[in-house]
């Protein structure tokens, strides 16, 4: 859904999500999408709701954060809460994921204001590589009842999305320098930049990286058929 001149995501999401049947599924979104008005839509469609909160909700991300971090350091003694974590080790990285669902609302103001809005959620992420660590936490709000578990697959399918779609867009493809900005251009170079995503990622025999695999592609011709008409 194309962003129109002088407006931003807010307006595009409730017309994409009126072009989508989403009932029965769990819709995830950024900050920027955390809105009332987006968190009603997707009620009306039937459907769940984990959005992220940042800058853009400050005082209720101060206000869940603050909750969820006093209710860890007392290890949720007498906080109804729900915990999972993973763990993942290769090549010399570490990674490990914590998450805590709660459905204890009743101190927060503001939890009557989004739609069917059932618990709050905090992930923390622990990386190490090559003996250099980094922690990041994040906070989300959510319609689903405190599954940590199902609330974990949610947030990982979301960053799934931003890791293995518009991360390989801005590095491989270098989208967001494009200079392409007249007419619908950059909306037609979108669509081709999907495309020979698209392509690019079915062409097996090639081991090489998606940006190696399309700057082969530039280079040689019967390489180039092979992305083009090959397929599963």
């Amino acid at each position: 859904m194309k962003v129109e001149d002088k407006s931003n995501e807010i307006e595009a999401i409730p017309q994409l999500l009126d072009l989508m049947e989403i009932e029965g599924c769990i819709v995830t979104i950024d900050a920027m999408g955390t809105q009332k008005k987006i968190a009603q839509r997707i009620r009306e469609g039937k459907a769940d709701y984990v959005l992220a909160l940042k800058a853009n909700q400050s005082a209720l991300l101060e206000n869940v954060k603050l909750y969820l971090d006093d209710a860890l350091a007392r290890n949720f003694r007498d906080v109804p809460c729900d915990s999972h974590a993973t763990v993942e080790k290769d090549h010399g990285r570490f990674e490990k994921r914590e998450y805590w669902v709660s459905c204890e609302l009743s101190w927060l103001l503001e939890a009557k204001a989004w739609k069917d809005m059932q618990s709050i959620g905090m992930v923390r992420a622990t990386r190490q590589i090559k003996g250099e660590s980094r922690t990041e936490t994040r906070c989300c709000i959510s319609s689903l009842p405190a599954d940590a578990k199902g609330f974990a697959e949610a947030v990982r399918a979301h960053w799934g999305v931003e890791n293995s779609l518009h991360w390989v867009l801005d590095i491989a493809f270098r989208e967001d320098e494009s200079r392409i900005r007249k007419d619908n251009f950059p909306e037609n170079f979108a669509v081709l930049r999907h495309i020979a995503l698209n392509l690019i990622r079915q062409e097996k025999s090639s081991k090489r990286s998606i940006k190696g695999r399309r700057l082969k592609a530039g280079w040689d011709n019967s390489y180039l058929e092979r992305v083009l008409f090959s397929a599963e």
